[in-house]
């Protein structure tokens, strides 16, 4: 996981950034004599705002960043007001969850909103916030923004250097066929089944199950994605807990020693969140535990709480999936390798234009797509290649569909570099290669289409004609996407040479 590939090191900059950030953040708020539970409130609102908004260009990202307190600030009202009445309480805190689910169909500002306003909904129930702290409150989240804001923007602006590609958008569909919408409705449920078993083991930290419940539905699209994650959150946290029985436990809230491990935790969210969820629920369990410490209610007992409220949060998560408007995950799963294709066919067409003297085709932002298209491809199929799946013949079929699109998107990468190359020439036969490209696309992706047998492979291109050969290997390769794409995906796998 530490050794993951990070291009451009854009993971340990991010991850370095952040630091500065929420220390930033918890900085200026001692500095202006807030009190304890805001200046963690205000750290917390720092690592949202850097971990969550996710546009796709800086100025998006700002706007984002100045709509946080949009959503935090009535909902830190709300909580803060009802937090001595539990019915009315629950009741707004399942309507805050229903709400910031459902806003995902309005794509990473929605979903970044709709974190931020469950999080301040939760940190109040953490932290027992009262209404007489809303103004410190206030004060503490504004300025821990202009912090992050100001070391995003100003002092280490890394998206003006490296913009993030923009993330691919949801699945479609209306009404209760639009995932997100299913999503609000299971995660409601989920949450709801935590909150009410959550309290029956703990009046003080129920909030812990609503939490994971939550947390196991952000960037999933199936049920077999959510139940992996789960059983991800469920592993770091156990992890975390014995971690926090040798390293939080004993020192007692000590302020110098907890900072500079709470800083180490901040690093570890950032830099292991995409590679591994589990490590990084591992260092979310244990600055969970340090910050306990911090307030000075840390014993093993509430380790031991943790991890209970956890396992029920999971499987609130796991029975609402499972029982509530499933998505399966084969649909997710053909719906996203579908983009995939059609991604790999635009970008073949552009290079195609540009290699014919077209100077606005421009084949590299499809190529930036496929890679984040790619990206939720192996999300979605997570579920059938984890090594506890007992589907051993789901399994074959969805590594070789892993590792043939990965061929793809190598032979993508190379034509891209080639049509961006100024001498590269044009001749008939790239058409003809081009059109077989587009022809194999079209026999895996219509409806109801069977592909026939493969076509005679045509003689592989001399190395002088760099273009002609990744179109050669991008129809190889989408022929042989036809097995594991068109035959029952419970037969064995049989693969043709």
């Amino acid at each position: 996981m530490f050794v993951a590939p990070d291009p451009g090191r854009m993971r340990l900059r991010n991850s370095a950034r952040a630091v500065i950030g929420v220390a930033a953040a918890v900085a200026l708020a001692e500095a202006c004599g807030l009190s304890q539970t805001a200046s963690i409130t205000g750290g917390l609102a720092a690592l949202l705002a850097l971990f969550t908004v996710l546009d796709a260009d800086v100025r998006a990202q700002r706007v984002t960043t100045a709509l946080l307190p949009v959503a935090g600030f009535p909902v830190l009202t709300l909580a803060t007001t009802l937090h001595g009445v539990p019915l009315a309480r629950d009741a707004a805190f399942l309507a805050v969850v229903f709400a910031g689910v459902h806003a995902r169909r309005f794509g990473p500002r929605g979903h970044a909103l709709g974190i931020f306003g469950f999080m301040m909904f939760f940190v109040t129930q953490f932290l027992h916030a009262r209404p007489g702290q809303l103004p410190e409150l206030y004060a503490a989240v504004g300025l821990a923004l202009l912090a992050a804001g100001a070391v995003r923007f100003l002092l280490w602006p890394i998206e003006r250097r490296t913009p993030p590609a923009a993330a691919p958008p949801g699945l479609p569909g209306t009404g209760l066929a639009r995932p997100t919408t299913r999503q609000a409705f299971q995660a409601t449920a989920a949450c709801a089944f935590a909150l009410g078993i959550g309290q029956a083991l703990s009046d003080d930290r129920w909030y812990w199950a609503v939490g994971t419940s939550w947390w196991i539905f952000v960037n999933t699209t199936s049920r077999g994605e959510t139940l992996v994650r789960g059983f991800r959150r469920v592993l770091g946290t156990v992890v975390g807990i014995a971690a926090g029985l040798l390293i939080a436990v004993p020192l007692h809230g000590a302020p110098v020693p907890t900072a500079a491990l709470v800083a180490v935790c901040v690093f570890g969210i950032f830099y292991t969140a995409a590679p591994s969820y589990s490590w990084m629920m591992f260092f979310v369990t244990v600055m969970a535990g340090l910050l306990y410490g911090l307030l000075g209610v840390l014993h093993p007992g509430l380790l031991l709480l943790r991890f209970q409220e956890t396992a029920i949060g999971a499987l609130g998560a796991a029975l609402a999936v499972v029982i509530i408007l499933p998505v399966t995950t084969h649909a997710a799963n053909d719906a996203w390798i579908q983009r995939a294709l059609h991604c790999v066919r635009a970008c073949t067409a552009a290079a195609l234009d540009r290699l014919a003297g077209d100077p606005d085709a421009d084949p590299a932002p499809h190529a930036a797509e496929l890679e984040l298209l790619l990206g939720r491809v192996r999300t979605a199929l997570a579920p059938l290649v984890h090594p506890l799946s007992p589907l051993r013949a789901r399994k074959a079929r969805a590594r070789q569909v892993l590792a043939l699109l990965d061929d793809c998107a190598r032979d993508v990468r190379g034509l891209v570099a080639v049509a961006a190359d100024p001498q590269a020439s044009h001749d008939a036969r790239l058409a003809a290669a081009c059109w077989r490209v587009e022809a194999a696309v079209e026999a895996l992706t219509a409806p109801g289409a069977t592909p026939g047998p493969a076509a005679v492979p045509q003689p592989r291109p001399a190395a002088a004609e760099p273009a002609l050969a990744h179109l050669h290997g991008l129809e190889h390769t989408l022929v042989a996407l036809a097995t594991p794409l068109r035959t029952d995906p419970r037969a064995p796998l049989v693969i043709s040479a």
